[in-house]
């Protein structure tokens, strides 16, 4: 094979695997056109015109469109900037698939309904600056409309949820319910004097009388429990919170029944509620922060114990 070579239309596409129609297409597009004809009328092509079909049928196969092959054939563009353009392309369109797939699975993992499917798909599919928007919407109607402690307000911001461009399944359901709370007016609610009672570093009326020793044993055993996954309401938990509920009567003289195990978790959700400690948790995942174990909400773990708990 020379520079003087001429092939025809069939000789091409044993070359290239194009289908003589696609070939004849792209010569009809003027995209390659034929270098001479046969005194029958056949075209004929060059060694440039095959090179030409092998590079247009590898950049059609990475999925640059016909115009933009034309314009690289013409060296109109060079290949590189067209390679770098699409790469982008691509990387957007795997980020997309990525949170596709990540959706799917939560769907298929929750068993979830269509309301709640497409919901969640829409949540995702909102744009870096609209995900910010929701989050200074939180922000603003939590804190502007008071006189917020600017550490406090400096706090949350610093610990914004930023779902990332190729999340898992956790990570996507974990920013569904963030989306979720944070509209809720009631949560804002329990956001500001939580956040408030942080700020002011008080402790609370039960802590402060059962005393630090039974208080740190207490977050011990929690902190403990909820590391290893055990679910407050489980059967698991029961010994465990038996054992606290019972520590704490001895100390403050009461029956370890179960209206004392509401007066203890009504204590306790003073300024730590379950619903901004799961917050706090969610924002972890969603973040993909490790979690320290020193601040697990332990307190919510023991909420939730306390109402599910059976009189002792």
């Amino acid at each position: 094979m020379d520079a003087t070579t001429l092939y025809s239309i069939g000789e091409l596409s044993r070359r290239t695997g194009l289908s003589v129609r696609t070939i004849r297409f792209y010569s009809d597009s003027g995209v390659v056109a034929p270098t001479t004809r046969t005194p029958a009328g056949y075209r004929l092509y060059d060694l440039d015109a095959l090179r030409r079909l092998e590079l247009l049928r590898t950049l059609r196969e990475l999925g640059v469109d016909l115009a933009t092959i034309q314009r690289v054939l013409n060296r109109e563009l060079p290949v590189a900037e067209v390679a770098a353009a699409h790469a982008d392309v691509l990387d957007v369109q795997i980020r997309m698939l990525h949170m596709r797939r990540s959706v799917l699975r939560v769907v298929a993992g929750r068993g979830s309904s269509p309301e709640e499917t497409t919901l969640m798909h829409r949540l995702t599919q909102l744009s870096g600056q609209e995900r910010r928007r929701v989050l200074d919407d939180f922000m603003e109607g939590t804190f502007g409309t008071v006189d917020a402690d600017p550490t406090a307000v400096a706090m949350v911001r610093a610990a914004t949820p930023d779902l990332p461009g190729d999340p898992t399944s956790e990570q996507v359901a974990a920013w569904a319910e963030i989306v979720e709370l944070v509209g809720d007016e009631d949560f804002r609610a329990r956001m500001r004097r939580a956040v408030a009672g942080r700020v002011a570093r008080l402790p609370l009326a039960i802590e402060r009388d059962a005393g630090e020793e039974l208080m740190e044993f207490t977050r011990q055993k929690a902190a403990e429990a909820t590391g290893a996954g055990m679910d407050p309401c489980s059967d698991s938990a029961a010994p465990v919170i038996d054992d606290l509920v019972h520590r704490f009567a001895e100390v403050f003289g009461r029956t370890p029944d179960t209206e004392f195990r509401d007066w203890m978790a009504q204590q306790f959700e003073e300024a730590h509620d379950p619903r901004v400690d799961r917050y706090w948790r969610l924002v972890w995942i969603v973040n993909g922060w490790q979690v320290v174990p020193q601040l697990i909400p332990v307190y919510s773990w023991l909420i939730q114990a306390l109402r599910h708990g059976r009189a002792a």
